[in-house]
């Protein structure tokens, strides 16, 4: 039975999936682990399993010279070198709906709290004054609310904050059906333009790359409130620091940040620390017990769906191919490079190994091919030898 390693305090929800397919033989750790260590955890795993800390780069790879899948049980895979992944035959999949209702009850908590100056009231009482004037606090019932990026998380904060009585505004890059009385803007600009509270919802990457710059922020309305709990690249820190500080921006909530500590102990370095107007959390929008029991029950299931029939629907870097119930005594997970004749050269070898193919599904991504082969007849070690030394193929196994 496959050894299965978890990183990082994954919930114990994977752990009743695994054990209820069967898979035993797990080890776990509460922690991303430093190279050499990670290394060593990784000798003999089939199953990798991390979330946003363990870092599964090139050599991380290398040395899980024997895994067949990896899940990442969070949002984001930036973390994994998801091509190198591809090009070992690897599929990495992730949860990308699990935590959707936690980070948008976040935000809309946040933009209450931010509206009505809750930060800088709690600080003043703590402090020892007792500052009941209601200037510069407002309800959220009948303001503007932005929404960058209409995705999963975008569109539930838009039916919620609907029914606080706000109306809603969103711009996606791409056509998005509204939900309830929400409106696409024309452009970015325009929402910046309207709204009283903005909030981000975009990924990662050079196309999202400081969106929130010192121009975005002079568009946006004076007293107006600013929210990111998508990635830290996405906001220019010091050109908010400059809005916030001048009383153009009345308030922020920032989630995630452009560098972030690499453990519990290590400061965040931040112009915004400090400032009583801004709440700073440690990226936990998807941190609530719901969500990682969702997300650990979510992922361990696309893991195990991999190893028992090959699926790769949902997989980031992978041809995906749905459930298909297997029709022959065996089944064989080929990878191989996508060249003219892989296909037929793999049915040729089955063939002279005296395996009758009974049911065949192929996918391709433009640089390698996926095909699973249902087969009658022994496939055997010496048959798994001879696919996998053939110059086509990247990875060849059979489902658990």
């Amino acid at each position: 039975m496959a050894q299965i390693v978890l990183f990082e305090n994954i919930h114990a929800s994977a752990r009743a999936v695994f054990a209820a397919a069967g898979y035993t033989d797990i080890a776990t750790f509460s922690s991303a682990l430093p190279s050499a260590e990670l290394h060593a955890a990784l000798r003999d795993a089939e199953i990798v399993g991390i979330r946003s800390r363990t870092q599964m780069d090139r050599d991380a790879l290398a040395a899980a010279h024997n895994a067949r899948v990896i899940g990442c049980f969070c949002i984001g895979t930036n973390q994994v070198d998801l091509d190198g992944a591809m090009q070992r035959g690897i599929p990495v999949f992730n949860a990308p709906f699990s935590n959707t209702r936690s980070v948008a009850e976040l935000v809309l908590g946040e933009a209450i709290l931010l509206l009505r100056r809750i930060p800088e009231k709690n600080l003043r009482v703590h402090q020892g004054h007792w500052d009941k004037t209601a200037a510069g606090a407002f309800e959220a019932r009948g303001k503007t609310l932005g929404i960058i990026g209409y995705g999963n998380i975008g569109s539930q904060i838009s039916t919620l904050a609907e029914a606080l009585g706000m109306r809603v505004v969103f711009h996606d890059v791409e056509a998005k059906l509204p939900l309830g009385n929400a409106r696409a803007a024309t452009s970015m600009a325009e929402l910046l333009e309207q709204a009283d509270v903005v909030t981000l919802h975009v990924p990662g990457g050079k196309s999202t790359e400081n969106i929130i710059d010192a121009a975005a922020l002079s568009r946006m309305k004076r007293g107006a409130i600013l929210i990111n709990a998508s990635r830290g690249g996405v906001v220019d820190i010091p050109a908010l620091h400059a809005a916030l500080t001048s009383g153009h921006i009345a308030g922020a909530a920032l989630d995630v940040f452009p560098t972030e500590p690499k453990s519990a102990d290590e400061p965040l370095d931040s112009p915004l620390l400090g400032l009583p107007n801004v709440i700073l959390t440690p990226h936990i929008g998807g941190s609530t017990q719901e969500s990682q029991e969702n997300i650990g029950r979510e992922v361990a299931e696309k893991l195990v769906r991999f190893m028992e029939f090959g699926t790769t629907k949902g997989a980031v870097n992978f041809p995906e191919l749905p459930f298909i119930e297997q029709s022959g005594c065996a089944r064989i997970l080929h990878v191989h490079r996508n060249q003219p004749g892989a296909l037929a050269t793999l049915d040729s070898l089955l063939a002279s190994h005296g395996l009758n193919i009974v049911g065949q599904t192929l996918q391709t991504n433009g640089e390698i091919g996926y095909v699973l082969t249902d087969v009658d007849g022994d496939v055997s070690d010496a048959v798994m030898v001879a696919l996998r030394d053939h110059p086509i193929t990247i990875r060849c196994d059979r489902t658990a």
